[in-house]
């Protein structure tokens, strides 16, 4: 099963919370409270955040994080790789070995997970964060909710 960390589930409301207001510096308790990730949670997600190219850190007592690009130019293989790592769907992808696959020496699929690979990320890059719709996002009992649609996405 491909599944995303829950770490980047809550990095993707955060950062479509943190797209509403461009100009403002959000600071981890706002964003805990508009969201409702817990702070040690979005603590975490923003340090990692901020050694992006993506969201700028603000220190002292106007400090916060700020996005530094809008959500049309976030993709969701950019926030996805950010938090969990490149996109692998088996090990041996691209050519790389693995220590788990008993098989590796004689597969006969072996290099083919290339192109499911490929087409994976590049519609993970084509898709941005302001195509994921709603321009308010929080959590409640675990579940990602959109207010502007007024929808959850586990019920």
């Amino acid at each position: 099963m491909i599944r995303l960390s829950r770490l980047t589930d809550y990095a993707v409301v955060i950062v479509a919370q943190m797209a509403t207001d461009l100009k403002r510096r959000h600071t981890v308790p706002s964003l805990s409270e508009e969201t409702g990730v817990p702070e040690p949670t979005v603590s975490k997600i923003m340090k990692k955040l901020s050694k992006t190219d993506m969201v700028i850190s603000y220190r002292g007592v106007q400090g916060g994080y700020a996005l530094t690009k809008p959500a049309s130019e976030i993709s969701m293989n950019e926030l996805i790789t950010t938090m969990d790592g490149p996109i692998l769907i088996v090990d041996c992808v691209g050519g790389r070995k693995s220590k788990d696959c008993a098989a590796q020496k004689k597969c006969p699929i072996r290099g083919n997970w290339d192109e499911v690979n490929n087409a994976l990320v590049n519609a993970l890059e084509s898709i941005k964060l302001s195509d994921m719709g709603g321009t308010s996002v929080r959590f409640e009992d675990g579940c990602c909710c959109a207010a502007s649609k007024n929808s959850c996405c586990c019920g």
